[in-house]
């Protein structure tokens, strides 16, 4: 029989970030899906089951490792609760989910617990790598891996640059020169570079004859899909459009301040670029600047410009 595995990555919480929210965020789902090629070389006859947030479902179906997308409503711990699975792969940190993981019937279980002490999340001993990282990345805000690399390890199986999975293939085929992703969710507006800056990079750019596109399908996730796809080299915010961009396999430009590059693998065809800053705090990690030097009003644009030219082949 296969293996019946059950991923509870609903969205709620940054996975290998102190936060805990209660805002879905879309991009830590979706750079969350090299695991399944991880799974599936350990567990090579298995069925996979994956508890999502509704928002991101989208990313999720149609995805060729998933076998069933539950949506997360008051009626699917039930369930779970009654479904038996031979393992159970929790990176949700909010301390309810942790204490549904324990409930689970499951042979095997990775990621994230329930502290019945402290009343807080802890690690499976299949997860201790996760508290270890989370430790050392509040000590000093500096990441010790790729985000990705530290997801499949946990799950003992080499790191091979395994690369994201997205189920939906877009309609579109590659009209403009540049798309600009310049907008994120509200939930870490330090990453963003104010649109005065944006709209000074648009017009360098379209000075040099490169085809501009403002970033599109904000209210439906299959439209911005189709958007990103329509553009040859994606300029971004560490965000939702960088990540899928890589799913994709975009070249892109990822625009980094407040959060660390150094957690992202590039795959090969995204630039990084950082601010120059002498900023003690950089990378913060916080949802309001600390110093007052706003670090993504730093960036050059020039730096942006220079790798635009090279992604396209122009000297």
């Amino acid at each position: 029989m296969k293996k019946k595995i059950l991923i509870i990555k609903i969205g709620y919480s940054e996975t290998l970030d102190p936060e805990i929210g209660r805002v879905p965020s879309l991009g830590d789902v979706l750079r969350t899906t090299p695991i399944l090629w991880a799974l599936k070389e350990k567990y090579p006859e298995s069925h996979i089951t994956w508890l999502v947030a509704e928002q991101a479902e989208p990313l999720l179906r149609g995805n060729k490792f998933i076998d069933r997308v539950l949506v997360w409503d008051e009626f699917v711990p039930f369930q779970l609760m009654r479904e038996k699975f031979d393992v159970l792969i929790n990176l949700e940190k909010i301390p309810g989910i942790c204490a549904l993981s324990d409930m689970v019937d499951a042979w095997t279980k990775y990621g994230f617990r329930f502290d019945s002490i402290e009343g807080a999340y802890h690690a499976y001993e299949k997860g201790m790598i996760f508290i270890e990282y989370l430790r050392d990345k509040s000590a000093n805000n500096k990441p010790k891996d790729f985000w990705q690399k530290v997801l499949i390890e946990m799950l003992g199986v080499a790191w091979k640059g395994q690369e994201y999975i997205i189920g939906y293939l877009p309609k579109t085929k590659e009209t403009y020169d540049i798309g600009l992703n310049y907008k994120i969710g509200n939930k870490w507006p330090t990453k963003v570079m104010s649109k005065g800056k944006w709209e000074e990079l648009a017009n360098k750019l379209t000075g040099l004859g490169y085809t501009i596109s403002w970033q599109q399908g904000l209210s439906d996730l299959y439209e911005y899909m189709d958007w990103l796809n329509s553009c040859k080299v994606i300029i971004s915010h560490d965000s939702l459009g960088m990540h899928i961009s890589l799913a994709l396999k975009k070249k892109a430009i990822g625009l980094f301040g407040s959060t660390d590059h150094q957690e992202i693998y590039r795959y090969g065809h995204t630039r990084i670029i950082h601010p120059k800053i002498d900023c003690p705090q950089m990378p913060c990690y916080s949802t309001k600047c600390l110093t007052n030097l706003n670090c993504m009003e730093n960036i050059r644009l020039e730096e942006i410009v220079e790798n635009v030219r090279s992604l396209h082949g122009r000297p």
